[in-house]
């Protein structure tokens, strides 16, 4: 068996066993483009390593945008599409300020939980807004 044919099956089997212990449908597609380029070798002898190796990469650029474009866009969308995004699931609730709002920062408390806000200068105990989130603080604006 010629080096070339075994190796490009090497590295296909390699992926594919990659893919199983990382699952995320990367690795797959890269075994995939590795499968074509070991039939391609072992179907037409010759072919240069460059040629092999620039095949390669084109077949998994063009697999994995296949997935991204075909696979990926036929996933079900989620009826609830801020579930683990806490933050960004506290939108449009109205709390009371825990501490006011100075210089831009302040404190609430949502359930059991204390979130840092910030958001125009208000006193303690008025009711505001929650209208977004950057990263874990709470934007938020004057409940009227």
């Amino acid at each position: 068996m010629r080096w070339d044919v075994f190796t490009w099956a090497a590295v296909a089997l390699l992926l594919f066993a990659a893919e199983t212990m990382a699952p995320g449908a990367f690795m797959l597609w890269l075994g995939f483009a590795a499968v074509v380029v070991f039939v391609g070798t072992l179907l037409v002898p010759g072919i240069p390593l460059l040629a092999q190796v620039a095949a390669f990469i084109v077949l998994s650029f063009v697999s994995i945008q296949v997935y991204r474009k075909w696979f990926r866009s036929r996933e079900p969308k989620s009826d609830q599409p801020a579930l683990n995004r806490r933050a960004a699931a506290l939108a449009g609730r109205v709390v009371p300020l825990e501490s006011a709002i100075v210089q831009g920062r302040g404190r609430v408390q949502i359930a059991d939980a204390y979130w840092d806000v910030s958001g125009p200068d208000l006193p303690a105990g008025v009711q505001v807004r929650v209208v977004g989130a950057d990263g874990m603080t709470l934007r938020v604006e004057a409940a009227n």
